[in-house]
């Protein structure tokens, strides 16, 4: 089973989460939006698509990733990943970046949790982190038990 996880990130975390979910399936390789070729997904069995959360929104890559593929991607079986520090508000930001055609056809749909890292962010956004998030110091939230079920239920 040939599977592809296509992604795209600001600080890393998303990456990182993808490169956790390669690990629990054989046969994965990964594929930057932001900065990759984007290969065609004829020769694909599963497709993972992933993005980091910032006010609410992911990244354009992915959606544009999803409009250009959609019709591709209603034969695949293929699951969505959110990265971020905000997993209390998960379910609002799967029905507010993708179609609803999308949501009911993905087989796995979860938020993994994310970094903060101070050093990476800009004055701006620590200070949006620090007022609105009530963090200051670095934060890893990423889930690896969740990773591990997300890729349970897309191999099942």
């Amino acid at each position: 089973m040939k599977t592809l996880i296509f992604y795209a990130t600001k600080h890393g975390a998303t990456r990182e989460i993808a490169r956790r979910i390669a690990e629990e399936m054989d046969g994965t390789k990964l594929c930057d939006l932001k900065n990759d070729t984007i290969p065609g997904l004829a020769d694909v069995d599963y497709v993972i698509i992933g993005s980091s959360v910032y006010a609410g929104g992911v990244h354009k890559e992915v959606k544009n990733f999803l409009s250009e593929n959609a019709a591709e991607l209603q034969c695949k079986r293929f699951g969505l990943f959110l990265s971020g520090m905000g997993a209390s508000s998960e379910k609002s930001y799967f029905e507010s970046n993708f179609p609803a055609v999308i949501l009911q056809k993905a087989k796995a749909k979860s938020f993994l949790g994310g970094i903060y890292d101070p050093k990476k962010a800009g004055f701006m956004g620590r200070l949006v982190m620090k007022a609105v998030a009530k963090q200051s110091v670095y934060s890893d939230t990423i889930d690896n038990v969740q990773i591990k079920q997300f890729a349970e239920v897309m191999r099942a």
